[in-house]
């Protein structure tokens, strides 16, 4: 009887996971065998995913609300911040005029996989390009609207991005629940 309920307890486990949509950033792909400026930052983008897939990972509702000070963010106000410089650089690529997104209908799951999803989406496009400055940062609308080159979207969101993970992470560790430390991120790849 004990190994039936063995046997049903690792049928369902396998059920469940094989049903959870797998998402992009687990582990990076293998990089590409030529340096372009496209693949330069398609592989930055790569890394952002990989670091936000296990900054994000296994949050609890306690990590979601946590925030080291009165002033600052929690962690789910960090990941909503990051969702808004994912969109950024996603409709830069995608060239379309920037816009924040709808936060409020969105539960956690949701942020993080639409977050996943754009920063994969983008870095296969600037994977494939020749030619990054294609790529315009367009804000506002109307006669107010203004056109930024690609070089904002380094020194702005993308980097924007990477430093609030960082702090996602530094608020998990503080909350009790830390990073998986079989992730590296000098490999992107995880540890057996």
């Amino acid at each position: 009887m004990k190994s039936a309920l063995s046997i049903i307890a690792i049928l369902c486990a396998v059920i469940t996971s094989n049903s959870q949509e797998k998402l992009p950033y687990y582990e990076i792909h293998e990089a590409p065998e030529k340096f372009t400026a496209g693949a330069t930052v398609s592989r930055m983008i790569d890394g952002l995913g990989f670091r936000f897939y296990w900054a994000s990972e296994g949050l609890r509702n306690e990590d979601l609300s946590f925030k080291p000070s009165d002033e600052a963010r929690t962690s789910l106000e960090t990941i909503q911040h990051i969702f808004g410089l994912t969109n950024m650089i996603h409709n830069c690529v995608t060239q379309k005029q920037h816009d924040n997104g709808n936060l409020k209908e969105m539960t956690f799951d949701e942020l993080r996989k639409s977050i996943l999803v754009r920063l994969k989406e983008s870095s296969d496009i600037l994977r494939k390009s020749d030619d990054i400055s294609e790529f315009k940062i367009v804000m506002g609308s109307g006669d107010r609207k203004t056109e930024l080159p690609f070089w904002n979207q380094i020194n702005g969101p993308i980097s924007d991005a990477l430093w609030h993970t960082g702090q996602v992470v530094s608020f998990r560790r503080s909350s009790g629940n830390p990073y998986n430390s079989k992730a590296s991120v000098f490999s992107g790849k995880v540890r057996n």
